[in-house]
């Protein structure tokens, strides 16, 4: 999404309870105070400030004493959250009624992007690979009060794709290829972005709706999907994030959807308002609309930036034309009003001066949490790591781990996802991998040497004189484009193996957005995946190669062996072609539409490997432990509310305490039609050594992930297929050693 440009003055308007001389007599003496002259806690000539009413009945007196242009004002961005500006690009509008509040909207799947003073967090990549609810609320709060200390209360996060290809160029910025994954992390997130500190609150605006699944042409392409897998593949993790986040916007994706673009798809108003519920405001992604009255009909109630289409000109044009009318241009403005009354937004402005440095301690522990929970041990042959706390000689080598750039590499350069070639939140000095575990080898009295890994042959030399070479590999995404393939940058794959041949006790330390293929995997002792771990990369790495944090990280898509694996496996699948068959679009043609076919329908992410019988490199859910845990017990009991109880036990098998994930996986009955299995729960359990938990766990008939359910086009309705469903349990989709069937 291109740069917004915030307003240079953030303002709002302050406003004090005014003091009820009558009612402090009345505390004086003991009698009640006549309710008839009590002061308002509100000026008189905004009734619509009154916080005893509800968001909607105060949005209604704002709109009802409102003009129509006034009204239109709300349609677009900058005319809403500017109420004191006029002139947007020459567009013209009426001032706005008082009492209505400056507001900046901010990017940030990541953190508060551009801005100086953040925490840079680690990408939602590695977030989802936490599996962990409670932690996604918790970096929602943090991300939440630094944009709010900022001057910003809306934050355009979090995003959702299903991980269609691994070439996607912001998959890193997603939540992983799974439904009920993403959609519960999203709506986790949500929830802590606007209820986690009420002193501080923002408004969500949970991102691209829908099926925006590639950075190539990604204004200019069509996403044409069949509508059942439409809806239990791209709609589902939006469903389930709304149903649990309550998010204050949805924004609209640049794509087409089945030849109709995104924000002009009627799919706003069919299924995201009717059929999910969601009662915020669509609002467009930059520059994504391209109509007025269509988009107005499809359900679009905001047009981001500047005003090019929701215009009062354009709006007044179309209600003389028939094409639209008062009524919904009211229900637009009602709905993003609404939205910003509920968060908050009227009732708690945000600092007249933004705070230079808003990054605390508390939010760096954060930051570090989600870095550490997040990072994924792939390998550990003969249990090499935790490193042995000895007086080891270590090689560290990669421009990755260092602070100093080499040709323009860094410890910066892997701290988030790329926006305009750059890290999308601002990142200037992360805690460099070799700082971190020079200081950590030092506390047993270990050294540590640095190479950079430019010339391999004097990587090599310098591994081959240490007991452990830590090499780092990594390769860059982002906003923009695609990956042209999922080899490692700046020769790292050559590097790998070139320290491998020099030292047979090589850890590789992986910092990649998405999948990525091994070709050196034989070669080497260990592989730690740890994606853009953000600014404490380097504390949370050390952490688990010593041991002092126990990796728990669970892959949160699929990795395969090669791109010949993967569902996308034709042009007209991924990148998508032209009327004449071709894949490029011809030089000059800024119109024509890549028609991108998601022909593999359901089969997406690990349901793909499953119903191809395709043994992936690794599978998703997959991670290691420094520990080792027993599944045992499965008891799997109906309930008469359509709810079905998943019960067994975990046990800590192993010397080190540690925390498993374990994930509750459906098969549905032949007749479904479904692909292979689908994650119906998961949970985190903490485990010392020798303990043992029982886990129950209910899979809830009526959860909005419908986990006993497909979605059947003819009735326009979820359907539960009648049969014998298997429940299987275990640690990743590939190992699940308990199973027990139920009939329905």
């Amino acid at each position: 999404m291109p740069p917004h440009r915030p307003p240079v003055t953030v303002r709002r308007t302050l406003f004090r309870p005014l003091t009820a001389l009558i009612a402090i007599t009345a505390l004086a003496t003991g009698l009640p105070a006549p309710a008839a002259q009590a002061a308002p806690a509100f000026p008189a000539e905004c009734p619509w400030m009154d916080t005893t009413k509800t968001a909607g009945q105060r949005a209604r007196l704002l709109l009802d004493a409102s003009s129509p242009e006034q009204k239109m004002r709300w349609l677009d961005e900058q005319s809403a959250t500017r109420p004191t500006e006029t002139a947007f690009d020459g567009v013209r509008y009426p001032a706005q009624l008082p009492c209505t509040p400056s507001i900046t909207y901010t990017d940030g799947p990541d953190g508060v992007r551009g801005s100086t003073g953040v925490t840079a967090f680690p990408a939602p990549i590695s977030l989802a690979s936490t599996w962990n609810d409670r932690l996604s609320q918790v970096k929602g709060r943090a991300q939440a009060e630094e944009a709010f200390d900022k001057g910003k209360a809306v934050v355009l996060a979090p995003g959702i794709a299903s991980g269609r290809t691994p070439l996607a160029g912001r998959n890193s910025e997603y939540l992983g290829e799974d439904p009920l994954l993403s959609g519960r992390l999203a709506g986790a997130g949500i929830r802590g972005l606007q209820t986690g500190n009420a002193a501080k609150p923002t408004l969500a605006v949970l991102k691209h709706y829908v099926a925006n699944e590639q950075e190539l042409d990604r204004t200019l392409s069509s996403s044409n999907i069949d509508e059942r897998t439409l809806r239990q593949v791209y709609d589902l993790p939006f469903e389930i994030a709304i149903g649990d986040g309550r998010p204050g916007g949805v924004m609209c994706s640049y794509n087409q959807i089945n030849g109709v673009y995104a924000c002009e798809n009627p799919l706003l108003r069919n299924v995201l308002k009717t059929t999910l519920g969601f009662d915020g405001f669509v609002v467009s992604d930059f520059w994504a609309v391209h109509s007025t009255a269509p988009s107005l009909n499809a359900g679009l109630d905001q047009e981001l930036n500047k005003p090019l289409y929701f215009t009062p000109e354009r709006l007044t044009a179309a209600l003389n034309a028939g094409q639209i009318t008062q009524a919904q241009i009211d229900q637009a403005a009602f709905r993003v009003v609404r939205a910003y009354i509920r968060a908050g937004l009227f009732d708690h402005p945000v600092p007249s001066t933004p705070a230079d440095d808003v990054s605390t301690a508390a939010h760096k522990a954060v930051s570090l949490d989600v870095a550490t929970q997040g990072s994924v041990l792939l390998k550990n042959q003969g249990d090499i790591l935790p490193l042995k706390p000895d007086r080891q000689k270590i090689a560290v080598i990669g421009p990755t781990a260092s602070s100093t750039p080499t040709d323009g590499i860094s410890a910066s350069t892997v701290c988030a996802s790329l926006f305009f070639g750059q890290p999308s939140v601002s990142c200037p000095s992360p805690v460099a991998a070799v700082d971190a575990i020079t200081r950590r080898a030092a506390q047993n009295g270990g050294t540590v040497t640095f190479d950079n890994g430019k010339d391999h042959a004097a990587a090599a030399t310098a591994a081959r004189s240490a007991d452990v070479a830590i090499v780092f590999g990594h390769y860059t995404e982002g906003e923009f484009a695609d990956r042209p393939d999922l080899r490692l940058d700046a020769g790292g794959d050559a590097l790998i193996s070139a320290v491998a041949a020099a030292n047979p006790n090589t850890v590789v330390v992986l910092q990649t957005g998405s999948a990525v293929l091994m070709p050196w995997k034989d070669e080497v002792k260990a592989v730690l995946e740890t994606w853009y771990a953000g600014d404490q990369q380097g504390t949370a790495i050390a952490r688990l190669l010593w041991g002092d944090a126990n990796p728990s990280g669970k892959l949160p898509m699929t990795f395969p062996k090669s791109l010949a694996d993967t569902p996308t496996r034709t042009p007209r699948q991924y990148p998508g072609t032209f009327p004449d068959g071709s894949t490029t679009r011809p030089g000059g043609d800024e119109t024509t539409i890549r028609q991108v076919d998601y022909t593999e329908g359901l089969k997406v992410g690990y349901k793909w490997y499953d119903a191809q019988g395709i043994e992936p490199l690794y599978p998703f859910g997959y991670g290691l432990s420094y520990t080792r845990y027993r599944y045992e017990g499965l008891r799997v009991t109906p309930k008469g509310t359509g709810d079905v109880q998943v019960r067994f036990r975990l046990s800590n098998v192993g010397a080190r305490a540690g925390t498993e994930t374990a994930q509750v996986y459906l098969t549905l009955p032949p007749k479904s039609g479904e692909p292979g299995k689908r994650l119906v729960a998961y949970a985190r359990a903490e485990l010392k050594p020798g303990q043992a938990q029982v886990v129950n766990l209910t899979i809830k008939a009526a959860d909005p992930g419908h986990p006993f359910s497909v979605w059947n086009p003819a009735t326009d309705a979820w359907t539960t297929p009648k049969g014998t469903y298997t429940v299987s349990v275990g640690s990743s989709s590939r190992n699940l050693p308990l199973t027990a069937t139920l009939t329905r």
